[in-house]
């Protein structure tokens, strides 16, 4: 009599029709997305040290164990949190900035909207505050952090600022500090909207956008009420 033929066991078990199969292939594939989520949620709410990794298993469905087979520690589960809302879309942004066709101001005013619509409006904008509160107890999470969205994040505005002063829209600029004047109000507005912005009643509330249009239109055009002219 012939044997039985041999079957891999099934990944669930308990599922006996022919689609449960394939239903749980999606689950295993959708895993390190949903893992990231979980993670970036929980590390935005209660920060990097008072983040436990079995918290963020049982968040996104699965156990421990399985977690770190995608994430080898809590660090590196970090590092894969920035890489996918941050880091990883430098490439994205350099690419537009490549094809942009308008002027000089209208960059810097495209740049500053469009970077607060895909950072600034989602749970990627407590990122920022984590490591600036966190970086003298986790130098490691700061030097990575420095490596993979600083540094990148203040080539791509030097290119930008550049880019002014070679078509002429913009006076010859101190790069190292000019850098600064487009990061510094982006900066304002993620820590108050994850610090202050929570306690605050609605009429004392900042406007994202029309902050974003005063800085723009301060930055291009100075408080001289001569724009251009020296002060006497």
């Amino acid at each position: 009599m012939p044997a039985p033929p041999v079957t891999e066991p099934s990944d669930d078990s308990s599922s006996t029709d022919a689609g449960a199969p394939q239903r749980r292939s999606r689950r295993k594939e959708a895993r390190p997305g949903e893992l990231l989520d979980a993670a970036l949620t929980l590390f935005v709410e209660r920060g990097f040290a008072a983040t436990r990794v079995e918290e963020v298993a049982a968040m996104a469905g699965v156990s421990k164990g399985t977690l770190f087979l995608y994430f080898p520690s809590k660090e590196e589960l970090f590092k894969a949190v920035v890489r996918e809302n941050i880091a990883g879309r430098f490439t994205e942004w350099n690419e537009e900035f490549e094809r942009f066709s308008g002027d000089s101001a209208e960059l810097v005013r495209y740049c500053m909207h469009s970077w607060w619509e895909r950072i600034g409006t989602t749970p990627a904008s407590g990122i920022t505050k984590l490591v600036m509160s966190e970086a003298g107890m986790f130098p490691e999470i700061a030097a990575f952090y420095q490596r993979e969205v600083i540094e990148p994040g203040h080539d791509l505005i030097r290119r930008i600022l550049q880019r002014g002063v070679d078509r002429g829209d913009f006076r010859p600029l101190p790069m190292e500090y000019a850098v600064y004047s487009l990061i510094a109000p982006m900066i304002f507005l993620l820590m108050w909207k994850h610090s202050v912005a929570p306690c605050c009643p609605a009429t004392a509330q900042i406007d994202p956008v029309g902050f974003i249009d005063a800085q723009v239109d301060l930055l291009l055009t100075g408080m001289l009420a001569a724009p251009g002219r020296p002060n006497v």
